[in-house]
């Protein structure tokens, strides 16, 4: 650590009471992407940012797009250049009727561990954006101008799917390429365990129909004659897997690799718990590959589930019924190495390969991303884990994420650079739903972890 930190850690602590009340003051702006009745909000969520920003010096402006406006701001001088990432838009409140208080109307609030931000936005993603402006803020009061080069890219629509991103990012590639991406989206391992995430999972989404008669047909009738779609698309999906768990589709694994031995290590320090894990929803026995831990089937392995599935009759009471038709929706995690694109025509190939006479298959596409995977042999990565471990109570550790955030992906295929990603969200912080929170402690602790990152990638 650096004598010039010293500071700035000692002004967040002593401002922490101001920085919660701008934090409450963004918090109040409904800015629901998803809602066209809520378009205003986003632009003015978007114009008190950008307020926000020009009071500590940045260059800054809200960029119009197709959709909810991109805040860009620049601030510091310097050779090295960083680009960090968050979001000012919010998932809708419903159902209203199960807050606890105005979901716009955010408040401190005590519970059993502790004091927590309630409010939507709290967690996702507008209290973890704020970690990063106020450490920039207090940088910018003890020493008048930020360590390097740092772009502020603020997104208001990752909660609506991102329409304008990739657009944006390819208008802007000169001005938003930069030597490394911070994106603050994402949360501690533990309460006292901070995560930089190396780890993201890419994902297809395919939806399979099969269709067989010319309409839906009398049980009694044709039972026994006639082909069932739902007992072809079972038999289908049923044999995606093997008896020992892995996925069938002829070359799925291809290009899959084993888990790096320090990363794995890493891994087993976490003490983290299975048991304790598939019991919180009371369930016992890991279903993925034999022979795989958890963390390793959540984090590094490929997957393939069965989403949903329609067919027939599914209302009320019964009807003896032979659809015409059934359907299924199926995913797939996917890992470094692996293509989507060959994931899906092999998944394609091998379904109309079990087709009987008299059926016919067809597709509909539900997107397909590869996974990231970080270069975590970039001396920033293990700064920045050094640096959070000098503030949280347990060493960090570089982690993976069973699920996608797009916008690392983007940030590599369309501006060519790495992601470090670090936030200070728990599991329980219940985002997306209703009583979204923030605890006070990751807020607090969160602006510190930023001004020891902003050292440690200035050295």
């Amino acid at each position: 650590m650096s004598a010039r930190l010293d500071p700035v850690l000692a002004r967040l602590d002593a401002g922490g009471d101001a920085a919660l009340a701008r934090l409450f003051d963004l918090l109040r702006i409904p800015s629901i992407s998803t809602d066209p009745a809520h378009a205003a909000d986003c632009a003015r969520a978007a114009d008190w940012l950008v307020r926000d920003l020009v009071s500590l010096g940045f260059e800054a402006g809200a960029r119009p797009t197709p959709g909810h406006p991109m805040v860009v701001a620049h601030g510091g001088t310097g050779a090295r250049h960083v680009l960090f990432y968050g979001h000012y838009d919010v998932q809708p409140v419903d159902p209203l009727s199960l807050w606890h208080r105005d979901p716009f109307d955010p408040a401190l609030e005590d519970t059993p561990a502790g004091k927590v931000i309630r409010g939507r936005g709290a967690s996702d993603d507008k209290g973890q954006l704020m970690t990063f402006i106020e450490a920039c803020r207090a940088w910018i009061a003890e020493h008048g101008a930020l360590p390097f080069r740092i772009t502020i890219f603020l997104e208001g629509e990752e909660e609506s799917g991102s329409p304008s991103l990739v657009p944006f990012l390819r208008e802007n590639r000169d001005e938003l390429t930069a030597d490394l991406a911070l994106i603050c989206d994402t949360g501690l391992f533990d309460r006292d365990t901070p995560a930089i995430t190396t780890m993201l999972r890419g994902l297809l989404g395919e939806e399979v129909t099969i269709r067989a008669a010319s309409r839906d047909l009398h049980s009694g009738m044709y039972g026994g004659a006639a082909q069932n779609p739902i007992r072809i698309l079972s038999r289908i999906i049923a044999s995606l897997h093997d008896e020992q768990g892995r996925v069938t589709v002829p070359g799925f694994y291809d290009g899959v690799q084993e888990l790096p031995e320090a990363i794995a290590a890493q891994w087993q320090g976490l003490g983290f718990d299975a048991e304790a894990f598939l019991g919180e929803v009371r369930l016992s026995v890991p279903a993925g590959e034999a022979g795989r831990g958890v963390l390793e089937s959540i984090w590094s392995r490929p997957t393939c589930e069965a989403n949903g599935i329609t067919g027939g009759y599914t209302g009320a009471g019964f009807k003896t019924v032979l659809p015409a038709e059934a359907s299924a929706k199926i995913s797939f995690r996917l890992v470094a190495g692996q293509d989507p694109l060959k994931v899906r025509d092999s998944f394609r190939t091998t379904v109309r390969a079990m087709l009987p006479a008299d059926c016919e298959a067809s597709f509909a596409e539900h997107g397909a991303s590869p996974a990231s995977v970080m270069a975590t042999d970039n001396p920033a990565f293990e700064a920045t884990r050094k640096a959070l471990s000098a503030e949280w109570p347990r060493e960090a550790a570089f982690t993976g994420s069973g699920g996608s955030i797009p916008v690392a992906g983007y940030f590599r295929t369309e501006l060519g650079m790495d992601s470090l990603l670090t936030g200070f969200a728990l599991d329980d912080d219940m985002i997306h739903s209703p009583n979204e929170k923030y605890d006070l402690r990751a807020f607090t602790k969160g602006m510190r972890s930023w001004a020891r990152i902003i050292d440690a990638l200035a050295e």
